[in-house]
């Protein structure tokens, strides 16, 4: 249903048309969505349960805690496992989003359509 099977060499009008239509759907459940978009809140923890980080929506770390062990690490380890936990966080809100995305819309598959994407740019190029 949101898949595009046109040749970049090639575009039809009615190719342009079908993009635009489900452009429109997108936008038109982005605007019903924005209540549960802004309740998203991703979480990361590492494996030593030491490092936490939480970040919303738009990837902003909202919070980071360490648990009491978390000063024995070397400052470099304590750095690595910040970043390691907030980058789970983020992957967390994209996950959080796409199940959204599929949920509202049947047959739409987030990394597909980027996937594809990005494959019609680089043969477009």
């Amino acid at each position: 249903m949101y898949q595009h099977n046109f040749d970049p060499a090639n575009i039809r009008e009615q190719d342009l048309e079908e993009v635009a239509r489900q452009q429109e759907q997108l936008e038109a459940w982005l605007d019903a969505a924005q209540e549960d978009l802004e309740k998203i809140v991703g979480t990361g923890e590492r494996a030593s349960g030491q490092v936490k980080a939480s970040v919303d929506l738009n990837g902003q770390v909202l919070d980071v805690t360490y648990g009491p062990r978390a000063l024995r690490l070397s400052s470099h380890e304590l750095a690595e496992e910040t970043l390691a936990a907030v980058s789970e966080a983020r992957a967390d809100v994209e996950r959080q989003l796409s199940d959204l995305m599929r949920a509202a819309m049947p047959g739409y598959d987030p990394a597909e359509a980027t996937a594809h994407f990005e494959r019609v740019l680089n043969d477009w190029q």
